[in-house]
């Protein structure tokens, strides 16, 4: 319940911009310049797909499955003088259901990801001295499936990332902007005290007693890091109602290994078919040096180390979408 709590309070946060405005009197008809139309830009865009397939005597085999993703997109952003505040809230939310397996529905997609940006352009309007705050973690516990029974592997703020950063932003156009900051804080959360005391995502593991295995301490619950941050963002309409956007976002630890540089990379690729029906392609690209994989290093069979792995999502839905 606390951390459902948290959840809420963060998402008022990003979209309270979008009630901090006077209403506005003017109608569709009404041609309005941007001066009255006043210094806020808000939207969302609310999506559903579905897919599902039934066999049955299927000769050529394969299993009946049901799927879908609910998806949530709110920005609101601000410009007036010198002054500038961009928020935005993503979310998303998959389940799938194969065959007749022993665990109902498994997860597909599960994210959430808040962005608040205050910035104070120079004479060159191109330039800002900027704020960014950064916040990501997941609706739902996560399963390693690929073993029976199923461990726990991820949980609600287990983990949790908090950026805060102080630096430059060049926003050229509306479709490109390349933030950098020369000091970031980094704070990683996981709040799952089995996750914890076995070290997961970087925070210290717990210290047991080497005869009788008995836990001596708690593992730590957060990992505080202090580094440099870069973020790009780049969007275009590749043609008529297909737009191609992408974002990267990379931080280098200062105290420990700043070469191995944290990479988040997403991309998407939307597909307008009409009002409310939409297909859209979307990939993740993550690499967290803190984030560790048991491997076989010698392809024996045994596990006989662990390292960091470059993890990749990528999804193609189909489905109803909405947008304001």
């Amino acid at each position: 319940m606390k951390r459902n709590l948290i959840l809420l309070a963060l998402l008022w946060i990003s979209i309270m911009p979008t009630f901090a405005q006077d209403e506005a009197t003017a109608t569709e008809e009404e041609a309005v310049t941007e001066e009255e139309k006043g210094p806020w830009k808000k939207g969302a865009v609310l999506g559903l797909n579905f897919a599902q397939t039934y066999l049955q005597n299927w000769q050529g085999g394969g299993q009946t499955a049901i799927s879908g993703t609910a998806l949530a997109n709110l920005f609101a952003n601000y410009q007036k003088d010198r002054w500038s505040w961009e928020s935005s809230f993503n979310a998303a939310y998959g389940l799938t259901r194969l065959g007749d397996n022993s665990v109902p529905f498994q997860k597909t997609d599960d994210r959430v990801e808040i962005n608040s940006k205050v910035g104070r352009t120079w004479k060159q309007e191109q330039l800002s001295w900027t704020g960014s705050f950064t916040f990501r973690t997941q609706w739902d516990a996560g399963y390693d499936y690929s073993v029976n029974p199923s461990p726990l592997i991820s949980d609600p703020f287990a983990p949790a990332y908090i950026l805060l950063g102080l630096g430059i932003d060049y926003k050229p156009s509306e479709d490109f902007s390349l933030y950098i900051s020369p000091l970031t804080n980094k704070t990683t959360i996981v709040d799952n005290q089995r996750l914890a005391d076995a070290g997961a995502f970087g925070v210290t593991a717990a210290t047991f007693d080497p005869v009788t295995g008995m836990k001596l301490q708690d593992g730590e619950i957060i990992l505080y890091e202090v580094g440099g941050f870069l973020k790009l963002a780049y969007s275009r309409e590749l043609m008529k109602n297909v737009k191609f956007s992408t974002r990267a976002d990379f931080f280098s630890n200062y105290l420990n290994n700043p070469l191995n540089i944290d990479i988040n990379w997403e991309t998407l690729i939307a597909m307008k078919i009409n009002d409310f029906l939409s297909a859209s392609i979307t990939t993740h690209l993550i690499y967290d040096d803190d984030i560790r994989f048991e491997v076989d290093r010698n392809d024996d069979g045994v596990v006989d180390g662990s390292g960091p792995r470059t993890q990749f999502k990528e999804v193609f839905s189909l489905g109803i979408q909405y947008q304001f």
